[in-house]
């Protein structure tokens, strides 16, 4: 039984053990225009941050889909 709870908390994303491929895994494997929507939001968001904006965001994110969509 301890066994079984040492390798689900290795599994954990709060383990040391957990690694950053893995926390990256369903972006890296998602396909090109997913990627390129999850890179654009990132941006906007690292650029609300640098702004401390603390605006409404859905809009803005509802036409990187749409852009990305068309």
């Amino acid at each position: 039984m301890g066994s079984a709870l040492t390798s689900s908390r290795d599994r954990s994303p709060m383990s040391p053990a957990f690694s950053m491929n893995e926390v990256q895994k369903p972006i890296t494997t998602a396909p090109k225009e997913v990627q390129q929507i999850i890179q654009k939001v990132l941006e906007l968001e690292k650029d609300r941050l640098d702004k401390n904006d603390r605006g409404h965001v859905n809009e803005d994110i509802v036409k990187i889909i749409k852009e990305a969509v068309q």
